[in-house]
């Protein structure tokens, strides 16, 4: 089944640049509806008040992280079932356990470009 090009999905990173590069990016491959968060609390409360077809989170974010954002959102019954990438500067094995774990569906290391980011959200998604 192809995956809707225009669902929404939200880039969550406290760095501007880096959310201007991957919501560029996910433009690059087709998406039309890309929101972004500075960090988990914004995240999770657009997450609350609409829906996402993905979400792609930076791990290192200041108050909430992404991994905390991920445990929070696994816990809610309305949002546990949203597709869920986790983005890190970090390739730590305890962090992609902990986070493997909390439910993550996939993993990115920066940096990464356009190529890696279809892999990734076609290994979670489907093929687009």
């Amino acid at each position: 089944m192809a995956i809707d090009m225009s669902m929404p999905v939200l880039v969550v990173d406290d760095y501007k640049t880096m959310l201007r590069i991957i919501s560029n990016l996910l433009k690059q491959l087709g998406f039309e509806n890309v929101e972004e968060a500075s960090d988990g609390t914004e995240a999770l409360d657009k997450m609350k008040k609409g829906s996402y077809g993905l979400v792609i989170s930076d791990w290192n974010m200041e108050p909430m992280t992404g991994y905390e954002l991920l445990l929070k959102v696994r816990a809610d019954d309305t949002l546990k079932r949203t597709p869920f990438i986790m983005v890190t500067a970090e390739s730590k094995t305890e962090n992609v356990i902990a986070a493997k774990k909390a439910g993550v569906n996939n993993y990115i290391v920066k940096p990464f470009n356009a190529a890696t980011l279809k892999q990734k959200i076609t290994a979670v998604l489907g093929d687009f």
